[in-house]
């Protein structure tokens, strides 16, 4: 006979705690009488918790709100969001983003440290290791200085997106290319911050919490992030969860074989893959023969002028469009065929500068390459997509810290 078993009370006074805390996080400030509605709690019950929560430092009396009955107004409760705070990183080849924030979320300061890769590449050639370490250095200490210039003296958490496979079971960063040196050295001097614990995760993995969470794909609980910037990856998200794979590589689609391409992608290169149809330099190599304007250098943000201007480009334009919409679909098509997400959004610069209407190109096409319906949406998680996905894991992380969370 199996025996039933009931919650403690200890077990059932958490349960009771976060799903307060979570709706005061998710709502703002909330009489008991709309935390008795929300919950379903008794009044004795919100009562105690209220108590409770307040002796901890996590909830606080933040006003009075009047009610249509006799008597005094009602207490607004609210979190308390400055009992922890957090920092996030958006870490590049040529520098890093960071933001310094509440427990709600809320950003409270932002910084950026450029760093000169041609510079940097010249001091590892040469064995200046102490020049990645100065690199690192600086951007803490610009860490620190933001931090404390918002008033905060000590960070919970650090979220840090970055390029590159975030194993699973270690947590350390591995390159699928050539990665600066001075990123390891920046993941090593976040460690050493004493009482911070630091998260580190793919920057494309990021970005798909953010559209996951508060961008185009809050409706989905399964769908595909393709991300198409300098280079192409992306992020998995099935049932409401994050795929990373085995090693972390899950997403690492600039690999992808794909017809098109002057070759096959090796271990060391994805130059042969769908990269090579789809990174910025293939796409501004796409827009000159189409007969418009492209800088040679092919970075991001010249692939993204490119696509964004293309629309005024005439016939000329939206031939380029719709060849580039043909591409993404190729490597869409794959995904799906063996995902089968049901939508894929695309990010980066290049899905924010085509919008919704390299989107819907991108639909067109891949239902002419897949027997499976698949809705393509443009990202809407913005240019701080990978930073605002390190707020809210961070966040995370502190709520399941102070919270009590699973």
């Amino acid at each position: 006979m199996t025996t039933a078993r009931t919650a403690t009370p200890s077990t059932a006074r958490a349960i009771n705690d976060r799903l307060a805390l979570n709706l005061l996080l998710e709502q703002g400030p909330l009489t008991a009488t709309e935390l008795r509605d929300l919950t379903g709690l008794s009044r004795p019950t919100v009562a105690d918790l209220l108590d409770r929560l307040q002796r901890t430092g996590l909830v606080a009396v933040v006003g009075e709100r009047g009610e249509q009955r006799r008597g005094p107004n009602a207490r607004l409760y609210a979190l308390v969001a400055s009992r922890a705070h957090i920092a996030a990183f958006d870490v590049r080849e040529g520098g890093v983003s960071l933001v310094v924030a509440d427990l709600a979320g809320r950003s409270l300061a932002t910084a950026e440290v450029p760093v000169d890769p041609a510079a940097e590449a010249s001091a590892e050639a040469s064995g200046e290791g102490a020049a990645e370490a100065g690199v690192a250095e600086r951007i803490v200490r610009t860490l620190l200085e933001t931090a404390r210039g918002a008033g905060v003296e000590q960070l919970h958490t650090v979220a840090v997106g970055a390029p590159g496979l975030v194993d699973p079971a270690t947590g350390r960063l591995h390159s699928t290319g050539k990665l600066p040196g001075w990123h390891a050295e920046l993941l090593a001097a976040l460690r050493e911050l004493p009482g911070t614990d630091v998260i580190l995760e793919n920057e494309v993995n990021l970005a798909g919490r953010a559209e996951y969470r508060v961008g185009a794909a809050r409706d989905r609980d399964t769908f595909v992030l393709m991300w198409l910037g300098h280079s192409v990856g992306a992020a998995v998200i099935l049932d409401g969860r994050l795929r990373r794979g085995f090693s972390g590589g899950t997403g690492e689609i600039c690999f992808l074989p794909v017809p098109g391409t002057v070759g096959l992608p090796s271990a060391d290169s994805c130059e042969g893959g769908f990269h090579g149809l789809v990174g910025s330099a293939a796409i501004c190599a796409l827009a000159r023969s189409h007969g418009l304007s492209a800088d040679p250098a092919g970075d991001a943000s010249a692939a993204e002028a490119a696509v964004r201007t293309a629309p005024a480009a005439g016939a000329a334009g939206e031939a380029f469009l719709d060849e580039l919409a043909e591409r993404i679909a190729l490597g869409a098509a794959a995904l799906c065929v063996v995902l089968d997400p049901g939508c894929v959004v695309l990010g980066g610069e290049i899905g924010r500068a085509g919008g919704a209407e390299l989107a819907g190109r991108v639909e067109r096409r891949l239902a002419g390459f897949s027997p499976l319906r698949t809705e393509v949406r443009a990202g809407t998680a913005g240019g701080g997509a990978v930073l605002a996905g390190a707020v809210l894991t961070a966040g995370d992380a502190v709520r399941r810290d102070l919270f009590g969370e699973p």
